[in-house]
């Protein structure tokens, strides 16, 4: 097997075209929205994850991410997928910064400008939990990874009126050495039928 594998014909180099009805049917009751239905992957992810499950990322240019998960390291059972672009994003100062941002990503809750998301992961604990530490090699092109990146995440959800769940995902990377980067951001569902490649 590819060391980078195609996931419903997505990868690098590969144009995405989106059902924009997966959003504009939300109106302005989620923070999710595009100006555009077309994606173009220009950079990909894996991660392996702690119970064998695998994680398949595909990136923009303009911080738009597709995500995948799948039990195999193909791909070929994939069947959750989600669309995500940043809301936020910020380099922390000092260290009392990026311990508050770790602090809040432990929570039950987290807040985005009053918008009230509860822990996904973790389901039906209110107690304080770690974020979850994740390892993704990230590749520009099909030979080798461009570079790996360390993650520190937690993921939220609150249901919608017209149906679904609107995602936020909470990351830092970087550290040892590294610049730390804080993002939040806000995702959507996919089905298979909503997008093609």
């Amino acid at each position: 097997m590819s060391a980078l594998p195609t996931i419903h014909d997505v990868t690098i180099g590969r144009t995405v075209s989106l059902d924009p009805q997966v959003w504009q049917r939300h109106g302005s009751e989620t923070w999710f929205g595009l100006d555009h239905a077309e994606l173009a992957i220009t950079a990909q992810g894996v991660i392996r994850t702690d119970d064998g499950s695998h994680v398949h990322r595909f990136y923009t240019d303009d911080e738009i991410m597709l995500q995948a998960f799948s039990r195999s390291p193909d791909g070929h059972d994939a069947d959750d997928f989600t669309l995500f672009h940043s809301l936020s994003a910020n380099y922390p100062p000092d260290q009392w910064s990026r311990q508050a941002f770790i602090e809040r990503m432990s929570r039950a809750w987290f807040d985005h400008d009053g918008t009230q998301y509860r822990r996904f992961w973790f389901e039906g604990n209110d107690l304080d939990q770690p974020p979850v530490l994740l390892h993704e090699a990230v590749y520009e092109a099909f030979s080798a990874p461009t570079r790996h990146v360390t993650q520190t995440c937690m993921l939220y959800s609150r249901p919608l009126t017209a149906g679904g769940a609107e995602l936020l995902l909470a990351i830092e990377t970087g550290g040892d050495h590294n610049p730390v980067a804080q993002e939040v951001m806000v995702g959507l569902p996919l089905s298979p039928a909503q997008f093609n490649a």
